[in-house]
């Protein structure tokens, strides 16, 4: 292989390693509209908090003289989905049920106010500065020809493919088999008829907030891990690039969210590989606006049938 080739793979790696956390991020917003047609601006929030809640727990340990790295990641990962879940549950308690029902356009101003009472609520509680999450997991596969272009896949980027496959199997069984999940499909289908039939839809609704929080939760880990770093801003801009991805597969639909997640990881790999990093976001943006322009639904998605 020619040195572009294997740059091109590596790239291709980097940027699927990105797009697998964008997609665990974005089944939270797409599940919560497929049921109730709202978007969840403080989702991002959530992964935030689900971030920290790792690296405190991690630091705990590590202090506590806890060695073994399983029951470490194993604990953090506890702990993260947790605290996320139960936040995720609050807001949807809280900020959202008492105004179901009304405009929509209240809803989006108070997940927005949402985002930046929490966003500020852990610059607080937390400080400002930047965060070094412990570097627990180290080396890596290498091949190629070193002469050439040397790939590297590192322990870090299995582990968060390893991960969001498990994770996406498992939401995928949940939502197909259980009872709980042919629930949630009916909700999404027809949310009136659904109470009519005696489940009750606000269980339902505060379901999907939990698991979408927890699947943020998995992401925050891992994407801590992977980068290194944490502030209080980062659940802005990966929750505006997981709701990018959820909108370009099909807001709506948890297929379409882990192919947009993937699509978009991509694009940024190579728009960063081959253009000035500053670009990445850019490019990523602007293919949102050409789906949104070409395919409204995205590329899973299906357009709204209006119930009569």
């Amino acid at each position: 292989m020619t040195e572009t080739s294997l740059y091109v793979l590596q790239q291709l790696i980097n940027g699927l390693t990105i797009g697998s956390t964008y997609a665990l991020i974005a089944i939270g917003y797409t599940m919560v509209y497929g049921i109730i047609g709202m978007i969840n601006f403080a989702h991002g929030e959530v992964y935030m908090i689900g971030t920290y809640t790792a690296f405190i727990t991690i630091i705990g340990l590590l202090t506590m003289g806890v060695g073994s790295l399983p029951i470490i990641l194993l604990l953090a990962l506890m702990t993260a989905v947790i605290i996320s879940s139960t936040y995720g549950y609050a807001i949807e308690r809280v900020a959202y049920r008492p105004l179901r029902g009304g405009p929509r356009l209240i809803p989006l101003i108070t997940a927005i106010g949402m985002s930046i009472f929490l966003q500020n609520y852990i610059r607080l509680a937390q400080g400002s500065r930047d965060l070094a999450m412990p570097a627990l997991i180290s080396g890596g596969i290498e091949f190629g020809d070193p002469a050439v272009f040397e790939v590297s896949i590192s322990w870090m980027q299995l582990i968060i493919w390893v991960v969001t496959f498990i994770s996406m199997t498992a939401l995928a069984l949940f939502i197909s088999r259980s009872r709980l999940g042919r629930a949630c499909r009916a909700c999404a289908q027809d949310r009136g008829m659904t109470n009519l039939l005696g489940i009750d839809t606000n269980r339902i609704i505060a379901l999907t907030f939990i698991i979408g929080a927890a699947l943020a939760a998995v992401a925050g880990l891992l994407l801590g891990l992977y980068y290194g770093t944490i502030n209080p801003y980062i659940g802005f801009m990966a929750g505006l690039k997981a709701f990018t991805a959820a909108v370009l597969g099909g807001i709506g639909s948890i297929p379409g969210a882990m192919l947009g997640g993937l699509i978009l990881g991509v694009t940024e790999a190579l728009t960063a590989a081959f253009f000035p990093s500053e670009y990445k976001d850019v490019v990523a943006f602007s293919l949102l606006v050409l789906i949104l322009l070409f395919r409204p639904t995205g590329l899973l998605g299906k357009p709204e049938v209006e119930k009569v």
